[in-house]
C-alpha cells in the first residue's frame, strides 16, 4: 500500500477518531486505526467494539492496500510535521512508513486481518434527515442524559421513529428534554432505541447544521448515521426506556415569557451563592417583576431582579440554577416561555410559544423538577 495525501486532511481524519481509540482496550489492535487506500480514496476506521467510525478522504493512491497504524502516535506525528503533503506506505510485514520531505518515520502496525470489521449496512432499514434538523435535535436533548452509571438506561438518548417523525428524549430523572423532527421514509416504519451518550457525542461531531441530508440506519441492536464522507455506528443500550413522558404536564395555570439571555446572566450570578448542600435558587414572581435569590450560610447571599410580563398573585418556586442554565444554553430564541402549575409540580420550558394547554406539546420542550422551598 502507498498513497500521497495532504497532511492537513489526513491529520483531520486521524484526529476525528481520537475519542474512539482508547489507550486501555480489551484488544491491543483497537489502539490502531485501519487504513484502506483505493480508487483515489483513503478510508480510516476506528472502533472500541461499541462505537465505530469510518471517515473518507481523497488521496493519490499509488498502490492500493490495507494496513493498521497506531492512532495516537500517528496523530502526534502529523501535528508536529510542517509539510503540505506526506507519503504513507506499508509492507507485508505490517511496517508503516511515513515520508515528509527529507524525513522518514516507521511505525509497526498489527495484522490487519485481526481488525474488527464494522457491520454491513446493506439492506438495513433507514430514514433520511436534514443534517441541520438532526444537529438541532441532538443539541436540544443530549445534555439532559444521565451521567450516573447506576441509571443505566438513562445514560442513553431515547429515539423513536414513527411514520415521518423522529422523537428524541434525554433525562436524568431531575430534568427532561424532548423534541421532534421530520424524517423522510421510503415505507412506513415504527422503531425505538436507546443511543449511548458517547455515540451521540460522536454523531454531533460529524454532522453540521446545514441543509444536506444524513442517512440514519436503524437496526435491532445498532444504529448508524452517515453524513457526507463520515459514518458513525454504535451498539444500542439494551432494555426498555422508562415511560418518562408521563411526567410532562398536560396544562399550565400560567405561561410567562422571559428574555433568555437576561435570565441566564442573572442565574449565573446567583449560582455563585449556592453550595453542594444548598443548590437551589428561589424564583419569586410578582406583578411585572421576577426576583431571583440564593442564600447559603457559609457563602453569602445574592439577589437579582428583572422585568417580566407577569400579572397575578405572588408566586414562589425553587430550582437548581445549573440545570436551568443548561436549558437556556440549549435554547436558541430570544425568549423562553415558562409554564407553571404550582411550586411542587414540574415546570415546562420552551423557546416556542405555547398556551396553558400543552397538548400537543411544543417542540423543543424541557421539563424541570422544582426543589423544596427553604425558609
Amino acid at each position: 500500500m502507498k498513497f500521497l495525501m495532504a497532511r492537513s486532511e489526513l491529520s483531520e481524519l486521524v484526529n476525528g477518531v481520537q475519542n474512539i481509540v482508547g489507550q486501555r482496550t480489551p484488544m491491543p489492535i483497537l489502539s490502531n486505526i485501519l487504513v484502506e487506500a483505493s480508487d483515489s480514496r483513503v478510508v480510516i476506521t476506528a472502533t472500541d467494539l461499541t462505537v465505530g467510525v469510518r471517515f473518507t478522504g481523497t488521496a493519490k493512491v499509488i498502490e492500493p492496500g490495507v494496513t493498521t497504524i497506531p492512532a495516537r502516535r500517528l496523530a502526534s506525528l502529523l501535528k508536529e510535521l510542517n509539510v503540505s503533503y506526506i507519503e504513507v506506505s506499508a509492507n507485508d510485514k505490517e511496517v508503516n512508513q511515513v515520508v515528509a520531505d527529507s524525513s522518514t518515520f516507521r511505525m509497526n502496525g498489527m495484522p490487519k486481518a485481526d481488525y474488527p470489521a464494522l457491520p454491513d449496512l446493506t439492506g438495513a432499514q433507514h430514514v433520511v434527515i436534514k443534517q441541520k434538523d438532526l444537529y438541532a435535535a441532538l443539541n436540544h436533548t443530549a445534555f439532559a442524559v444521565s451521567r450516573e452509571e447506576s441509571r443505566y438506561l438513562l445514560t442513553g438518548l431515547y429515539l423513536s421513529v414513527s411514520d415521518e417523525t423522529a422523537l428524541f428524549i434525554g433525562t436524568d430523572g431531575k430534568r427532561l428534554a424532548r423534541t421532534t423532527i421530520p424524517v423522510q421514509i421510503e415505507k412506513p416504519i415504527t422503531y425505538e432505541c436507546i443511543i449511548p451518550a458517547k455515540a451521540v457525542d460522536e454523531i454531533v461531531k460529524n454532522i453540521k447544521p446545514i441543509d444536506e441530508n444524513a442517512t440514519v440506519y436503524l437496526m435491532q441492536d445498532k444504529i448508524a448515521v452517515e453524513a457526507g464522507n463520515n459514518l458513525v455506528m454504535t451498539k444500542l443500550l439494551a432494555g426498555e426506556y422508562p415511560d418518562v413522558e408521563r411526567v410532562i404536564p398536560t396544562h399550565s395555570t400560567a405561561v410567562i415569557p422571559i428574555h433568555r439571555e437576561e435570565l441566564e446572566s442573572l442565574l449565573r450570578q446567583t449560582a455563585l451563592f449556592i453550595s453542594d448542600q444548598n443548590n437551589s435558587v428561589r424564583f419569586t414572581f410578582e406583578e411585572g417583576i421576577l426576583h431571583i435569590a440564593a442564600n447559603t450560610a457559609d457563602i453569602g447571599e445574592g439577589k437579582v431582579s428583572m422585568a417580566v410580563n407577569y400579572s397575578g398573585p405572588r408566586f414562589e418556586i425553587a430550582f437548581n440554577p445549573l440545570f436551568f442554565i443548561d436549558v437556556l444554553r440549549h435554547s436558541g430564541n430570544e425568549y423562553v416561555y415558562l409554564g407553571f402549575q404550582d411550586a411542587f409540580n414540574p415546570v415546562v420550558i420552551s423557546d416556542v410559544e405555547f398556551g396553558t394547554t400543552l397538548i400537543p406539546s411544543p417542540s423543543p420542550l424541557y421539563v424541570l423538577m422544582p426543589l423544596r422551598l427553604g425558609p
